[in-house]
């Protein structure tokens, strides 16, 4: 799934960083800079919420875009990322052209 979101984003100029987990993630973004940040709810060590949550925790990346790209799609689970400070929401399997829209539009 990561091979295809950088197919679909690096086609269209953007630059990709990947992370194996939300722990290697947010280690990866206490040391850069980045537009947007995406990030699926089901991943080891450190889940998606968790993710989000700790990154508007801190100053660096507190009002940066967070998209949440999961094949997790109950109201419930939209909820909480909302709560946590998500600012999309993208279902899996994923259109290619409509996570690019997504990207441009919440990307500074």
């Amino acid at each position: 799934m990561r091979a295809l979101l950088n197919h679909a984003l690096s086609t269209q100029g953007f630059e990709v960083a990947q992370a194996e987990d939300g722990l290697a993630a947010l280690d990866w973004l206490a040391l850069n800079e980045v537009d947007v940040v995406i990030t699926d709810i089901n991943m080891p060590r450190l889940d998606g919420f968790g993710l989000i949550e700790r990154l508007r925790e801190g100053t660096r990346h507190r009002d940066r875009p967070i998209l949440v790209l999961t094949t997790e799609s109950s109201d419930e689970k939209k909820a909480r990322a909302r709560e946590a400070g998500a600012t999309g929401w993208i279902v899996k399997p994923f259109d290619a052209a409509k996570l690019v829209a997504a990207v441009r539009r919440v990307a500074h």
